[in-house]
């Protein structure tokens, strides 16, 4: 089979197709080096999301979309708003930083993004960015980096709003307004969804939820976003954002089964031009994340993590092709909760980091390049240092080799440092090693990319067992190596569309040899789409392979494939109507051991644009 695609997959490259026109602009991204560059310009392995893919997909929440990404694997405890893991090139769920307009979001006590709150509706776009960034951003960005970018006001004045309805008693509205005149723009969006759900855990009481609870566990979410931003003067712009949502989840547990929760981030930032060859970005944000949970007649605990960023970067551009990048970030994370931690007898709330960074980028004929360097200190286990180079050589006009290698690390969170009768003060942090190679092409009507890459990541923190006290505790106990390959091909001519890609996977833990929990070794995606007139149909197909739910690879759960679809009609120049059906085929599958997932499901929807 990989013989074939890779056979296929070169003709494509060198296939005498006619040279129709694109008239597609290219994206510009910022994630992957912290300028601006197109995506064809960059070296790393990028993935942009935009608006109107995310329109088009008709999807609910941030892993619904993200399961097309190559690399990328979304683990689901259930449905709407329970707990989802996003797995980036194999790599652990908390190996993955998530920016939100450049604010750092996350928990410190679990050390991971909460990525089933986040809505949809007031994303404007998604970058994707596979593989090492520490050296720009410090600790998380082992597997790679998620950029989440709200709603920006565009030239005129803009109305938006929606309402749908669909399987298990869910409900949406979303509603907008949005405008920009030369000097200034806004953005003001807002979202409700409700779902009764299903029953989201089997019920065993050696699993899973470990309890029967055969009821429906619903969900609502309420969400709210602004980004306002003004230019002062030719050379100075500033801008603010802020995004809110509130959710309520039930589920199954033999504990608590409720749990209320708050997603939350506020940024400012400025540009400034202080000449043609010295640009300052300065930016300040604040994020939160708030978990309560309840019922059963437990009593209520929570966990509140308040996370304070900032970050001075300048970047001087020496001459044409070549650009030096200074920058300077500080993060401090507190947190409130039911449950003390303690460091030495005595209570701790709060940790500082500081990172200092450069990076280097320049062109030199048909070679690219780009060195990083960072040093982070860390008020818990000192300084650190993570590096990265890339390089890349155009073939020809259409067609350029890629490599990079990276170093990255992940900082143990507050559960892993303190939590009582588990915490370990003495972690080292999670560290890892990653070499890449790639190909990619951009012809007149389709593009493509094959991507093969090697992680190596040591002191992974386990659960160690000690026998003179009889408990638990947290350890740098693990390594794992981790071999994997992707590969894309998108084809856009006349009304017709066909986006693909396959993504092959080993991780394997090097002290037992087995496969990482939860991460499947082969997904495909395919997508294939007509746009006939005023309306729209598209076909979604996802297969993965079988995975296991545990590291000793002892409960194995089967491969699957489902199959989807989205049906899109303007009304007219103002009214869309669409419908949703998901899993069309009502396959039962599992991403996770004893938790059910979406069965058949369809959603209707009528939006307006003004």
């Amino acid at each position: 089979m990989k013989k074939y695609l890779l056979s296929l997959f070169l003709f494509f490259i060198f296939c005498p197709f006619s040279n129709a026109a694109d008239n597609r602009l290219p994206n510009v991204v910022v994630t992957a080096t912290r300028t601006a560059q197109t995506v064809n310009e960059s070296l790393a392995s990028v993935t942009v999301i935009t608006r109107k893919d995310i329109e088009r997909s008709q999807a609910f929440t941030l892993p619904d979309i993200l399961r097309t990404v190559p690399g990328l694997d979304i683990s689901v405890s259930g449905g709407l708003g329970k707990n989802a893991s996003v797995y980036m090139r194999g790599t652990e769920s908390s190996h993955v930083l998530v920016l939100l307009d450049g604010v750092k979001m996350g928990s410190a006590t679990v050390g991971r993004v909460a990525f089933q709150h986040l809505p949809l509706s007031h994303v404007e776009r998604i970058e994707v960015v596979r593989g090492p960034r520490s050296s720009l951003y410090g600790s998380e960005a082992i597997g790679g980096v998620i950029q989440i970018f709200t709603r920006k006001g565009k030239k005129g004045g803009h109305t938006d709003a929606s309402v749908g309805a669909g399987e298990d008693n869910t409900y949406q509205f979303t509603a907008g307004v949005s405008g920009a005149t030369k000097a200034n723009w806004f953005s003001l969006q807002t979202d409700l969804l409700r779902t009764d759900g299903f029953n989201h855990c089997q019920g065993s009481t050696s699993g899973g939820c470990f309890t029967i609870e055969p009821d429906d566990d619903g969900y609502d979410n309420t969400s709210l976003s602004i980004r306002y931003g003004q230019r002062i003067a030719r050379d100075l712009s500033i801008e603010g954002h802020a995004m809110r949502a509130k959710s309520h989840s039930q589920y199954d547990s033999s504990l608590s089964n409720e749990e209320d929760s708050i997603q939350q981030v506020f940024g400012l930032k400025t540009d400034y031009v202080l000449s043609d060859r010295w640009l300052v970005n300065l930016s300040a944000g604040r994020s939160y994340d708030e978990t309560n949970n309840s019922g059963n007649n437990m009593s209520e605990t929570f966990f509140n993590t308040e996370r304070t960023v900032g970050s001075f970067v300048n970047n001087f551009f020496l001459a044409k092709n070549k650009t030096f990048t200074l920058g300077y970030d500080y993060q401090k994370d507190d947190v409130e909760s039911s449950t003390v931690y303690v460091k030495e007898s005595t209570p701790i709330n709060s940790i500082d980091n500081q990172g200092l960074f450069v990076e280097y980028q320049t062109q030199l004929g048909n070679t690219q390049w780009i060195v990083g360097l960072r040093k982070d200190d860390n008020e818990q286990f000192s300084k650190h240092t993570t590096g990265n180079v890339a390089f890349g050589y155009a073939l020809s006009p259409s067609t350029r080799f890629v490599t990079s290698y990276g170093t990255a690390f992940k900082a143990p969170a507050f559960n892993e440092l303190y939590f009582p009768n588990y915490g370990n003060p003495n972690l080292d942090p999670e560290e890892s090693e990653s070499i890449e190679v790639g190909l990619t092409g951009k012809q007149s009507f389709y593009h493509w990319a094959i991507n093969a890459y090697r992680t190596k990541i040591d002191k992974l923190i386990a659960t160690n067992f000690d026998k003179t006290t009889n408990t638990y505790f947290a350890d740098n106990l693990n390594a794992a190596k981790i071999k994997g390959m992707d590969i894309s091909l998108n084809w856009h001519r006349g009304g017709w569309e066909f986006n693909s890609n396959v993504s092959w996977l080993k991780p394997k833990d090097n002290t037992t040899g087995n496969l990482l929990p939860r991460r499947a070794k082969t997904t495909v995606n395919v997508e294939l789409a007509e746009k006939r007139g005023p309306a729209r149909l598209s076909l979604n197909f996802l297969a993965q392979s079988h995975r296991y739910d545990d590291a000793a690879n002892t409960q194995r759960l089967g491969g699957y494939g489902i199959l989807n679809a989205n049906f899109e009609q303007n009304l007219n120049k103002h009214w869309k109507f669409r419908i949703h059906l998901e899993n069309l085929l009502d396959k039962e599958y599992y991403t996770a051991a004893f938790y059910n997932t979406q069965k058949r499901f369809w959603f209707v929807s009528l939006h307006y644009q003004y």
